[in-house]
């Protein structure tokens, strides 16, 4: 007896002489199949295949263009276990068991047919392609689930970050909108670099937490009106290395590993002359001399307690003046041919009127 598992199974025979077809058919139905689809055209045959789900089929060999060879070579990118081949052929000799075989074939069985050996292969063969399909179908909702509940805890983990970086934000009176920019600026510069979009999505998040750090600055210094003593500003120079202590426990995380890295770096100046450890060139990570150069042009571009926002024209020529200075000069060069865009960026994730 058949399970009603197997009864309702797929089965497809192909075979171009009409007896033997009409044979198969009417066996594989008195044996309990319910879905039996016959086609003495193989060429309609595998059209058929192509384009529906089968969990077995029966093929001829030696048959008019496309020959069962041919067929089993259009079939060849199939999952072998859930989708079955059993060779039903006159075709006995040696090489040619092998070739079928070869080309994809799960069984192979010599007219004339032993109906009650056939019919033991069917069976055996639709148990393997239905326990096949319903492993695979396991594994899908597995990984279904998996990636659900990954995705919910990279939300929850970018919700935290996110509240992170407001923490710092907010004690530093900057506004949501210049970090969202940071992250979009640095991404765009980072992509015509040419580094890889993996690489780049991180930035793009890491980015705006370069000034975690001053959640650790006393309010009466990051608060303060005036200029800073020169104490006061070693003290606001701790931020670099605070918002690194803060994010790099974090190891695990690659996102948070760049964050902490950008945070430490960001302050560094490719002549050299930046803190806190006076890296110079190439010695400073990438993604801090992107991140340096990204932060000091929108903060030109910003309107702040103490200054005007200033116009694109005359932000773009004091990083243009600090080429090979206080910036990678190849960032720089690379930044002219984005300003356009930096631009759309500003606009686009506005704090108020923009000044041009």
């Amino acid at each position: 007896m058949l399970s009603d598992a197997l009864r309702f199974a797929t089965v497809v025979v192909i075979d171009d002489m009409a007896p033997n077809l009409r044979l198969l058919e009417s066996s594989l139905k008195a044996f309990g199949l319910r879905q039996v689809h016959a086609f003495s055209n193989s060429g309609e045959g595998l059209e058929w295949l192509q384009h529906n789900h089968w969990d077995l089929l029966l093929l001829d060999l030696d048959m008019p263009a496309p020959n069962g060879f041919e067929i089993l070579q259009q079939l060849a990118g199939r999952d072998r276990n859930a989708a079955p081949v059993i060779i039903v052929t006159a075709l006995s000799g040696v090489e040619d068991r092998r070739r079928g075989l070869e080309l994809g074939a799960n069984d192979y069985i010599c007219k004339p047919l032993d109906l009650p050996e056939l019919l033991l292969r069917v069976r055996n063969n639709l148990q393997l392609s239905l326990a096949s399909q319903a492993l695979q179908h396991e594994r899908d909702q597995l990984e279904a689930r998996v990636e659900r509940r990954n995705a919910q805890l990279r939300e929850s983990y970018q919700a935290v970050i996110r509240s992170l970086t407001r923490a710092a934000d907010y004690k530093d009176n900057e506004t949501g909108n210049h970090i969202m920019r940071i992250g979009e600026s640095a991404a765009l510069l980072a992509r015509a670099y040419g580094m890889d979009l993996p690489w780049v999505e991180l930035l793009r998040q890491a980015a705006p937490m370069h000034d975690v750090g001053k959640i650790g600055i006393p309010d009466s210094i990051l608060s303060k009106p005036g200029k800073l003593t020169d104490d006061e500003r070693l003290v606001m120079n701790t931020h670099a290395q605070i918002g690194h202590d803060i994010l790099q426990d974090s190891a695990a995380s690659p996102l948070l590993v760049l964050a902490a890295e950008i945070a430490l770096h960001h302050h560094e100046k490719w002549d050299g002359s930046g803190y806190p450890q006076g890296l110079a060139g190439e010695a400073i990570p990438l993604s801090a001399r992107i991140v340096a150069l990204c932060d000091v042009y929108d903060a030109l571009r910003s309107t702040r307690p103490y200054k005007p926002a200033w116009s694109a024209e005359k932000a773009q020529a004091l990083i243009r003046e600090q080429a090979g200075q206080h910036f990678d000069p190849a960032l720089v060069q690379l930044m002219e041919s984005l300003f356009e865009h930096i631009e759309g960026v500003h606009r686009r994730l506005a704090d108020g009127p923009v000044s041009c």
